[in-house]
């Protein structure tokens, strides 16, 4: 079976989506019209050949405006714009 690589361009970036909590630590369930509208976090597979501040196994906070949505099989991707990242999680 043949493997699908994704190479941004550019300023672009390509971020593995880590699923979002849609329950507090109390048992709250946070409804879909909410947990969409927070930024995400993911880990970035690839970078383009202009992004400068972020590199592969980073991990990304970022706003759900803008990016593309990729799937690949069972997981989903986000490809943006460097400057769509709001802050490197260390």
């Amino acid at each position: 079976m043949e493997t699908t690589k994704i190479y941004p361009i550019g300023d672009r970036v390509l971020v593995k989506i880590e699923k979002t909590e849609t329950t507090t630590a109390s048992g709250f369930i946070i409804p879909d019209t909410v947990a969409k509208d927070r930024p995400v976090k993911g880990v970035v597979e690839a970078v383009g050949t202009q992004a400068a501040t972020v590199k592969a196994g980073d991990t990304v906070l970022f706003s759900v405006y803008g990016p593309d949505e990729v799937k690949l099989g069972e997981d989903r991707y986000f490809i943006l714009k460097e400057d769509s990242i709001l802050a490197i999680i260390k």
